[in-house]
């Protein structure tokens, strides 16, 4: 039994069936964990989310920001355009079904018999282990509860851009979303930039990637993570960045996890 992650896919249907043919994912015995942004982009997120849900317990996957554009656009939160690729899951005869799973599911997953965290994007250094997933929990009662669709009017921004615990209401709620599904940098005392989106070395001075801020409360955590295309894949300061463009004519990559082996890429072409 083995459990592998893969990157952003975002609609890259064909391409993920190809690299769990390459890794010889069994969805009998094995498990899948996908870093989020299921959809978006590419030509074929209908088929993607049906293959994802369709595994079940088998899969696990984290809501990315593409994630949430989807389901902020069907609930009026976003303006919809004729030629947005994502009309084929809007105007499925399954939508519903497809949309309220979606929903359900987690901004983050930790396996403590593995020791590996996953989530979309990114963490503040105030956050410990604990404090990311009471945080996630916070955002997900709201994603699961009556008042969703209120939410996804309401989501969208950059502000607050740095953590307090005495954060409240919507602020706080937007700030952890922000961490989860849009975090790329910030700067030592982990006010977010969240307009910086670039490869390393492309950030203003006093900018960091939020994995490299020293003395992070996370370092100790072993964390998979996506989002980040122009970073590719990187394992640095305990993580493993897995989004590698696959929607941009780059990589589809995915890797075994494991606590007690080497862990090394496997990717595949995206044309």
């Amino acid at each position: 039994m083995a459990t592998y992650a893969i990157g952003d896919i975002q609609g890259c249907y064909d391409e993920l069936l190809r690299l769990l043919d390459i890794l010889r994912f069994d969805p009998a015995s094995d498990h899948l964990w996908l870093v989020g942004d299921l959809v978006n982009r590419g030509p074929r997120s209908l088929e993607t989310l049906r293959f994802v849900r369709d595994l079940g317990d088998r899969a696990v996957t984290v809501l990315g920001n593409h994630d949430l554009h989807l389901l902020a656009l069907a609930e009026g939160g976003r303006k919809r355009t004729k030629r947005s690729n994502l009309e084929a899951v809007l105007r499925a005869p399954d939508r519903d079904e497809l949309l309220h799973w979606l929903r359900k599911r987690p901004l983050m997953h930790f396996d403590e018999r593995k020791g590996f965290a996953l989530i979309h994007a990114g963490l503040p250094p105030q956050w410990d282990l604990q404090d990311a997933l009471a945080c996630a929990r916070e955002v997900e009662v709201v994603l699961r509860g009556p008042g969703y669709s209120d939410y996804f009017r309401s989501m969208y921004g950059d502000q607050p851009t740095r953590w307090s615990s005495e954060l409240s209401g919507l602020d706080r709620l937007r700030f952890i979303t922000n961490c989860f599904t849009r975090l790329r940098y910030c700067d030592a005392d982990g006010n977010l930039s969240l307009d910086e989106k670039g490869a390393l070395g492309s950030q203003p001075p006093g900018c960091m990637p939020w994995f490299a801020v020293p003395g992070r409360a996370t370092g100790d955590v072993r964390v998979i993570f996506g989002h980040w295309s122009t970073l590719g894949y990187a394992t640095e300061h305990n993580t493993w960045a897995l989004d590698t463009g696959c929607v941009w004519k780059g990589r589809l990559t995915g890797i075994r996890v494991s606590r007690s082996k080497p862990i090394e890429p496997i990717s595949i072409p995206c044309p």
